[in-house]
């Protein structure tokens, strides 16, 4: 099974010059605590709503602003949408993340797949059990 068969398909994302407030607003209407950051149509990063409370509040930074570009996260890890699941589970496991940022191959951003999505959709209980296994284990 192919990630572009499992992933959420429509995908909300941020600009590294909005505000982290504005950012967190998004996240709030959308309930969700990650969004992709892209600028001219291409990723750029990721931020969540850790990344706002951890590194830019706890800090003393002013929510309303600090930019996205301040506070997210730049080293993205990402699959492309004709992978398959079994590897984007093993790069989650690897890299102890919880949802993977799915691009074309023009680098495009396309999903977002998740370990829920894993689970339900896959149908496929012990990869989805292995996968939260491993990227719950704490790293030492």
């Amino acid at each position: 099974m192919k990630v572009c068969d499992v992933m959420t398909h429509e995908v909300e994302f941020v600009n590294p010059q909005n505000t982290l407030q504005e950012a967190a607003e998004k996240m709030r209407a959308l309930d969700v605590g990650p969004l992709p950051v892209c600028d001219a149509g291409k990723i750029v990063g990721m931020i969540t709503d850790r990344d706002i409370t951890v590194r830019s509040t706890a800090a003393g930074t002013d929510p309303a602003t600090a930019k996205v570009s301040e506070a997210m996260t730049r080293d993205l890890v990402f699959c492309y949408e004709d992978q398959d699941v079994r590897e984007a589970a093993k790069m989650m496991k690897d890299k102890q993340i919880r949802r993977l940022v799915v691009l074309d191959r023009n680098k495009k951003l396309v999903g977002i797949v998740s370990l829920g999505d894993l689970a339900v959709e896959t149908g496929d209980e012990h990869l989805a059990g292995a996968t939260l296994e491993e990227v719950s284990t704490p790293v030492h």
